[in-house]
């Protein structure tokens, strides 16, 4: 999962560089900082960079709300 963690804090800083530093924080949906645009953008990235297919029922506040949460939706699709 490191490996993921890894692409998707460089992800989340590409779209937010305002988070250096930070990118390890939870909250980021609940907070408001990642908005719906910014989580396509997010699936599309993963899904060029691992070939991870998000499904509509993985698409939820709870699987985006951190660096982390993320990597962790990556590891779990990928090794379903």
């Amino acid at each position: 999962m490191e490996d993921y963690l890894d692409v998707v804090k460089q992800i989340l800083l590409d779209l937010h560089p305002e988070l250096d530093g930070d990118e390890d924080r939870d909250g980021l949906v609940a907070d408001g900082i990642l908005d719906s645009y910014d989580i396509i953008t997010i699936i599309t990235q993963l899904a060029d960079e691992f070939d991870a297919v998000i499904t509509a029922d993985k698409i939820t506040p709870e699987n985006f709300d951190s660096a982390e949460s993320i990597a962790e939706l990556v590891d779990e699709i990928l090794n379903e």
